[in-house]
């Protein structure tokens, strides 16, 4: 199974910025497409963004459109999610995973799974 390190949360006041990492723990990045999801208190995962092997396709829910980035390193075999004007209900912890397809990915229908500990970002004042 593949397994990831994510990494990069931390407490931020609402309009703040974090920039999360996402690394392979034993395997290349390269060769996958990535994506992100997370998880709030009390609430069912929820993807967020996906990018393609290559990073020329990225993709993002509505709710954090205009506001995330993803990218990757295939250099530094990491992907990034840079988020930007941050509100209370991004408090989650963030995961990433490799699926099949970004189509698949945010599909209402896709199984999330942690693969690694996850990153704790917390957005209050």
């Amino acid at each position: 199974q593949l397994q990831f390190v994510e990494s990069g949360g931390g407490l931020v006041q609402p309009g703040g910025s974090l920039r999360l990492s996402c690394a392979a723990s034993g395997f290349t990045l390269n060769s996958y497409t990535i994506g992100w999801f997370r998880q709030a208190p009390g609430k069912e995962y929820e993807g967020i963004s996906c990018i393609s092997s290559s990073g020329t396709l990225r993709y993002y829910e509505d709710f954090v459109k205009g506001r995330f980035t993803i990218s990757r390193d295939n250099a530094k075999n990491t992907v990034y999610l840079q988020m930007n004007s941050l509100k209370p209900e991004d408090t989650a912890v963030y995961y990433c995973a490799a699926p099949s397809s970004c189509n698949q990915f945010l599909s209402r229908t896709y199984e999330y799974n942690k693969r690694g500990q996850g990153t704790q970002v917390t957005v209050s004042s």
